[in-house]
């Protein structure tokens, strides 16, 4: 069963230039970070490294537009940095970049590699469809804080990404709630890649088509789709 996503008309208004590819797979095989996705980590930084070329990661054009839009929408950028930019700040750094498990390990390289968001969300948590939208306040984002579960809510006119059940991701896709992550125990998920102009819709498709091809490696016999550029 193909998972409903839908743009609302606001956010099409606040951002005409967004686009995103949907990798959706089932039949996933996930376990801890092995040394073959820590490989494809370092490799990934490696291309960030090149494709930069001694530049920060907020002086990309793709990030400088992401960081307006996030402006546009009433964030701070430099204090809520999109996930690309986050995970690029810290391939570059000397802590170098997290291993969470195979599944993440794998689109955070794709997202490293290409500077594009990408998220990944755990398709059986999910409530109904989902939906990118600008919140009302009023929204719930349940987290984790201190080890405790705590219940918080958007900014008003902030773009989110949300279920029937609340809000999956705030500030567009800055940050993830717990209840829809990929766990070990994740069977089937969908892979998020989102890219603002100036970044040319044929190279988010290639980013789709190189995350598709690691997750057939990585979990052979897994029905996977790449949902073209919408």
């Amino acid at each position: 069963m193909t998972l409903s996503l839908t743009v609302s008309d606001e956010v099409r208004a606040l951002a005409p230039g967004f686009t995103h590819v949907a990798v959706e797979a089932h039949g996933l095989v996930n376990g801890p970070s092995t040394e073959e996705s820590s490989a494809l980590l370092d490799e990934a930084a490696a291309r960030l490294a090149t494709r930069l070329d001694g530049r920060a990661p907020h002086e990309d054009p793709h990030m400088a537009a992401w960081r307006e839009i996030y402006t546009a929408f009433g964030s701070k950028p430099s204090r809520t940095r999109n996930s690309a930019e986050a995970l690029a700040k810290r391939a570059l750094s000397d802590a170098g970049l997290p291993r969470i498990n195979l599944l993440v390990d794998l689109y955070n390289a794709i997202s490293v590699a290409h500077l594009i968001p990408v998220g990944g969300e755990d398709t059986d948590r999910i409530r109904g469809g989902m939906r990118l939208v600008r919140a009302t306040g009023d929204e719930d984002f349940v987290t984790v804080a201190g080890g405790e579960e705590v219940v918080e809510h958007p900014d008003a006119g902030e773009v989110v990404w949300r279920d029937d059940a609340g809000v999956t991701c705030r500030r567009w896709n800055w940050r993830q709630g717990p209840r829809t992550r990929l766990t070990e125990d994740t069977v089937a998920g969908i892979f998020l890649l989102e890219s603002l102009t100036p970044m040319p819709v044929d190279e988010v498709e290639r980013a789709g088509a190189e995350l598709a091809e690691l997750l057939e490696k990585f979990s052979p016999g897994a029905r996977i789709t790449v949902r073209a550029p919408e």
